[in-house]
């Protein structure tokens, strides 16, 4: 809802990009203008590189570039509370069935993939399990308070990688008790030098928010994670 709002916003400001060039006479014409072509290129990046615009509702350029249009020429029959009151109701109707969707393809996601041999399922919810051992029957396991150096991939359950580690070229470093609750659950069961497979669930995750563009709400994650060392 905020990057409609931020829309709505912009579009109160903004000169129409797709009008056609004026003439600039002055520097007050060319002021006025750059400021209203800055924001309406901003605009229309924003509104080309969203998925969605809102959650199941992918993005329609033209329409919205339609609608400011007309808004722009005091063509809606409808104020602008009544526009905002439709769109919160929208979105509020959406989140929910997306909620209740993510939840329901996890819990059968989960309950499937604890069946499988070798998969252990802690009490918190979260799955795991071992693609290489230790070759130390001694090695150290990490504390919550220990910063661990790690190779990962984490994938979505569509199996779209998200990020990784491998990609980059270089492991990464960080404290233990400064990352996803899932993460600092399983890390701590692995000794260094051993590979595992996470399947976290939301709640462990990056629950009812997700995380940037990568992460979509209530997104249950994959990590394949090396743990390298221990500091």
């Amino acid at each position: 809802m905020k990057k409609l709002f931020i829309i709505s916003l912009m579009a109160l400001t903004t000169i129409s990009l797709w009008a056609a060039t004026p003439e600039l006479k002055t520097k007050a014409d060319t002021i006025n203008y750059y400021i209203g072509l800055i924001n309406g290129t901003q605009m229309s990046q924003m509104i080309q590189s969203q998925k969605e615009i809102m959650p199941g509702i992918p993005s329609n350029y033209n329409m919205v570039k339609a609608g400011i249009i007309s808004g722009m020429n005091g063509e809606s029959a409808l104020s602008v509370d009544e526009l905002s009151n439709y769109l919160e109701t929208q979105f509020t109707e959406l989140q929910a069935k997306q909620a209740e969707e993510k939840q329901a393809e996890e819990k059968k996601f989960l309950a499937q993939n604890g069946k499988r041999k070798g998969v252990i399922t802690t009490a918190s919810g979260l799955q795991y399990e071992v693609l290489t051992k230790a070759k130390d029957k001694k090695a150290a396991r990490p504390a919550a308070t220990d910063t661990v150096k790690v190779h990962y991939e984490g994938k979505l359950l569509d199996g779209t990688i998200f990020d990784s580690s491998y990609e980059r070229g270089e492991p990464i470093e960080f404290p233990l008790n400064g990352v996803i609750k899932g993460w600092t659950e399983g890390l701590q069961l692995m000794p260094v030098g051993s590979k595992y497979r996470f399947y976290i669930p939301y709640a462990l995750g990056y629950g009812e928010r997700g995380a940037g563009e990568s992460i979509p709400p209530y997104s249950t994650l994959i990590f394949t994670v090396e743990l390298l060392e221990v500091k």
